[in-house]
């Protein structure tokens, strides 16, 4: 991957566990730090006043968690936005920070939408009114292998096995051009393999952090262009951990394969797809939560159960935090209190709730 791509900052000499310590916390949180402009988010966390931030930094500062991914985050080349946040309302408690490179408000170089002109947000490789918008970020009380990292940004929707492309219902003909199809990238933002070096309690583990956020499923036609995208976005980590010489799994830096099958690894994010409910082809998702090499505990709140969302008045599992099965979990929740408990309003301040789960070393 091009140094390019990768904006960290490394602000201290590394984690502190609490004496006796032998688990780790790892979470998955949409903060919905977003504007209409680029600049805007940073411009309000400026000064540490912002209320929206303040009460997302309640929760994280409750929870606590040693790695922390955060999706809907503005992502900037210099990673000030993260920073503002990271510093401003976070007191500084995550000495290692990366700001993901996103296709969110990229404009491509063909015409997305085939009508002839190219303009953001519709002809975007992920759709947004700017670049960085909707972006991740990933925050850590541990050391990130920096040379280690993959990122999946350019990887190509035709070049996944067996890739849903979307069909036009009426003519029968592919939705997206040729021209199109074979430049069209899979990611609405990115998927990355991030991988941590966690120390507690003087044991080590390397860790993978595989994190993506698919497009929703929705705000499509009857061709589910968005709907298989998200099906399809799933369903990379499935390949991703299926098959570690897998030669049609390219990243951006131009080295082929998969994960290798004795890694440990966490998958993470707002996957914007329920098993049970909702508007996505299900497939993937069920299909991810019941690999063998994946397990899915449920996180629950004691109020919501496993929902992860509120979306008006309907309530679903679409943030997740999936660790390997060679993983030791012995505690998880979706942080989502009963009204007049501590951090009841809190919460609010996104339609997306933290899931965490905590991994013994012992």
């Amino acid at each position: 991957m091009a140094l390019g791509l990768l904006t960290l900052s490394i602000l201290g000499l590394g984690a502190t566990p609490v004496n006796g310590q032998t688990t780790f916390r790892v979470a998955s949180m949409n903060v919905s730090l977003y504007g209409d402009r680029a600049g805007e988010v940073k411009q309000k966390l400026a000064g540490g006043s912002d209320a929206k931030a303040i009460n997302l930094a309640k929760v994280i500062n409750q929870v606590q968690p040693d790695v922390l991914l955060l999706c809907e985050i503005d992502h900037d080349a210099d990673g000030s936005t993260l920073d503002a946040f990271a510093d401003g309302y976070l007191n500084g408690a995550y000495p290692y920070r990366w700001s993901i490179p996103t296709n969110t408000g990229v404009l491509a170089d063909v015409d997305i939408n085939g009508d002839g002109k190219r303009y953001l947000p519709v002809d975007a490789w992920g759709f947004g009114k700017y670049p960085g918008q909707y972006a991740m970020s990933v925050l850590s009380k541990f050391p990130i292998d920096q040379a280690a990292i993959r990122t999946f940004q350019e990887f190509r929707w035709a070049d996944l096995p067996e890739a849903l492309r979307p069909i036009d219902p009426v003519s029968g003909e592919p939705y997206h051009s040729d021209s199109v199809w074979k430049k069209l990238r899979l990611s609405s933002k990115n998927h990355v393999d991030v991988p941590i070096e966690v120390e507690v309690g003087g044991k080590t583990q390397a860790l993978h952090l595989l994190a993506s956020h698919p497009t929703p499923p929705v705000f499509d036609g009857k061709e589910d262009r968005n709907g298989k995208r998200n099906h399809d976005e799933i369903r990379f980590w499935i390949e991703y951990i299926s098959n570690a010489n897998a030669g049609y799994l390219v990243d951006d830096s131009g080295v082929a394969g998969g994960l290798p099958s004795d890694a440990s690894f966490v998958i993470a994010g707002d996957l914007n797809s329920d098993p049970n409910s909702g508007d996505s082809i299900r497939s993937a998702i069920a299909n991810l939560i019941s690999h063998e090499r994946v397990n899915d505990v449920e996180p629950k709140s004691d109020a919501h159960g496993i929902a992860t969302a509120l979306f008006g008045r309907r309530q679903v599992r679409v943030d997740y935090v999936l660790p390997s099965s060679d993983l030791s979990v012995v505690a998880s929740e979706v942080v989502w209190p009963v009204d007049g408990q501590v951090l009841g309003k809190a919460v609010q301040a996104t339609d997306h709730r933290m899931v965490w789960v905590d991994i013994s070393l012992e």
